[in-house]
C-alpha cells in the first residue's frame, strides 16, 4: 500500500483503529466529538497497537442521521491535521462517501480513503480519489444509501462478494486507482448466516489476489444472537478476530487495536 509515498507491508496484518467524530455512532458517540478528546483517543489507538486510525463523521448504523458533505468537514474541523502535527508518523484514514470531503481530507494530510459506498453514493467521488492516488477501500453494499442495510437474499455471499469487487476492481483501474483494498462489508445488508459464513471462507473473498479488510468489531450479528450489548462480547469477537487473521486478513478496523496488539 503506497500512502503519500510511504510503502506499508501488509504481508504482516495491521490494525485500523476507529475515531468516530459522532454523537450518535451506536457504541462511542460524542465520546470524542472535540479536537481535545480525538486527540487523546488518537494517541491511545496508536498506544495499543493501531498502525492506521480511521476518522468518520458520518454514523452509518443503521437509522442514523444523514450529513451532508458540508457537515462532514464541519465535524472533522482540524482533527486529521492535528493528528498529522502531533503524531506525523500516523497513517489516517477518512471514511466517507462524500468527494467533497475527500478533497478535503486530502488537503489536511490523509493518507487513505475508507468509502463504504463503492463509489456508488457521489458519483464524483471515484474521480476524486483517481486524482488524489490515495489507496482506496472498496467495501460490498447494496447500491444506495437508503438500501444499503436492506437483506439481500444471496445464493452464495462469497460468489456474490467476489462478482462485486471484480467489477468494481476493474472500474476502478480504468480510472487509474491502483492501491486498492477490499471490504467484505460486515453489518451491512448480510444476514447473520451469510456473516458467519464471509468468515469461515474469508480466505476466498477475491483469493487472495487483493488485500483484505475486515470490519466486525461490535457488529450486531455477534452480539444480538447472544443477548448481550456490544461491550459484552470481547471474547467472542477475539475469537472471530483471530480466525480472520489466520485466514488471511490484512487489516482489521476495530474499536480496541489492544485487544489484537500481541496478535499482529
Amino acid at each position: 500500500m503506497n500512502c503519500n509515498g510511504k510503502l506499508i507491508d501488509l504481508s504482516r496484518p495491521k490494525l485500523m483503529g476507529i475515531l468516530n467524530l459522532t454523537p450518535d455512532s451506536f457504541s462511542d458517540g460524542g465520546k470524542f466529538n472535540n479536537e481535545k478528546s480525538a486527540l487523546k483517543q488518537a494517541e491511545l489507538l496508536l498506544k495499543n497497537g493501531a498502525s492506521i486510525i480511521d476518522i468518520g463523521a458520518q454514523s452509518t448504523r443503521p437509522n442514523a442521521e444523514f450529513l451532508a458533505a458540508d457537515e462532514e468537514i464541519r465535524r472533522i474541523g482540524n482533527v486529521i491535521s492535528l493528528i498529522k502535527k502531533e503524531f506525523p508518523e500516523s497513517l489516517i484514514s477518512l471514511d466517507t462517501f462524500y468527494a467533497d470531503v475527500v478533497t478535503f481530507g486530502y488537503d489536511e494530510g490523509i493518507d487513505v480513503v475508507n468509502d463504504i459506498s463503492a463509489g456508488q453514493f457521489d458519483p464524483e467521488l471515484l474521480n476524486t480519489v483517481s486524482r488524489a492516488q490515495l489507496p482506496y477501500i472498496l467495501m460490498h453494499v447494496n447500491p444506495t444509501y437508503d438500501s444499503m442495510h436492506n437483506k439481500i437474499k444471496f445464493d452464495d455471499i462469497i460468489l456474490s462478494i467476489n462478482r462485486f469487487f471484480s467489477e468494481k476492481v476493474s472500474l476502478l483501474r480504468q480510472k487509474g486507482i491502483k492501491n486498492i483494498i477490499l471490504d467484505p462489508g460486515f453489518g451491512f445488508g448480510k444476514t447473520v448466516e451469510d456473516q458467519y459464513q464471509m468468515i469461515e471462507e474469508f480466505e476466498y473473498i477475491d483469493y487472495g489476489k487483493l488485500p483484505v479488510l475486515a470490519g466486525i468489531s461490535k457488529k450486531s450479528f455477534i452480539y444480538k444472537p447472544l443477548g448481550k450489548a456490544p461491550n459484552e462480547v470481547k471474547e467472542e469477537t477475539l475469537d472471530l478476530h483471530q480466525k480472520l487473521l489466520e485466514k488471511g486478513a490484512s487489516i482489521i478496523r476495530l474499536h480496541q487495536p489492544e485487544t489484537l496488539k500481541a496478535y499482529v
